[in-house]
């Protein structure tokens, strides 16, 4: 089926990260409609693991949520930086690691029904302690090592309501990546 196509954009919001606008669209079956889009440069998400099998989870306040949530380190993509390249810089600058071995857990789309932003989700071990650089506008208050099923139940019991984070750990713990 082929894909929509954009007749129209007026820009409502330009920001430092976001572009909020509104499009006129063909839909694929050829009628037009008016859509609300965020466009967002696309961004990483990490899934740290150490020796002793426990995942590196921060808890971060986050203002749009007004909460603090457990979370998997993640980070927007800067100017024309690869997923892989974010991911590693977003490693050390949030959670305080590198890490040497990286495989690739695909992406997720967080809000396909109005932005187009992926998000690029890595597992990462072999890690080793950095100087974590928080941005101004994080404000992260733990980075704890947790136990693979801690953390598992920490998504199903809703410990864990960021969903870069529960996709990430289900994706690598589905395809045997965590034992």
């Amino acid at each position: 089926m082929p894909a929509s196509r954009v007749v129209e954009r007026r820009t409502v919001l330009k920001g430092r990260v976001l572009d909020i606008g509104v499009e006129r669209v063909e839909l694929p079956d050829g009628r037009q409609t008016e859509l609300e889009i965020l466009r967002h440069p696309g961004a990483a998400a990490i899934l740290p693991v150490t020796e002793a099998n426990e995942i590196v989870l921060i808890r971060q306040y986050r203002h749009a949520a007004g909460d603090y949530l457990w979370e998997v380190p993640a980070g927007t993509r800067e100017g024309d930086e690869s997923p892989l390249e974010c991911a590693r810089r977003e490693l050390a600058e949030e959670a305080g690691f590198t890490a040497e071995d990286w495989t690739d857990l695909g992406e997720m789309l967080p809000a396909p029904g109005y932005a187009c932003e992926r998000i690029h989700l890595y597992l990462a071990r072999d890690l080793s302690r950095a100087r974590q650089n928080l941005d101004e506008d994080e404000m992260i208050v733990e980075v704890k090592p947790v136990p693979v099923a801690e953390a598992l139940r920490w998504v199903a019991d809703g410990t864990v309501i960021d969903g870069k984070t529960a996709v990430a750990l289900c994706r690598a713990q589905l395809r045997g990546l965590l034992s």
